[in-house]
């Protein structure tokens, strides 16, 4: 009985005080968080971190079932963005060239599992310094 009343009494004490208690997480919402946690953390948690300059292209990688699609962000350095290609080892040709920021970005969409590819890349101004993410 005593630690119910204790229970009870602080309880009283933080309405008091103006605290609430926040209502449960339905089960769909629980869910969908795990569920797009899980996404993310399969992918971008598989992330490499490399660092510009150290070489001309980054890689070779082979593409993994974590992700569809290989993604990179700039995550440390002096650069404001970074521009990279995707080189698929098959064609041995950049897709496209895409300005990449500090947020994650899609370089290429919708690459099978297994593909051998590298990262050609510059930085926005000669001299600049950039720590990458690439998530594949």
């Amino acid at each position: 009985m005593t630690a119910r009343f204790a229970r009870a009494s602080l309880v009283a004490l933080l309405v008091t005080l103006g605290f609430t208690v926040p209502a449960p997480a339905s089960a769909a919402t629980a869910a969908a968080t795990t569920t797009a946690t899980a996404a993310a953390t399969s992918c971008y948690g598989g992330a490499v971190t490399v660092h510009y300059g150290e070489v001309l292209d980054f890689g070779p990688y082979l593409t993994t079932s974590r992700c569809n699609d290989i993604n990179m962000r700039v995550v440390g350095g002096d650069a404001e963005y970074v521009v990279a290609c995707v080189k698929f080892a098959k064609t041995g040709v950049c897709n496209r060239w895409t300005k990449v920021g500090w947020s994650w970005t899609t370089i290429a969409t919708d690459v099978l599992d297994g593909t051998r590819f590298t990262v050609p890349n510059g930085v926005d101004l000669e001299g600049s310094s950039a720590t990458i993410q690439i998530a594949f």
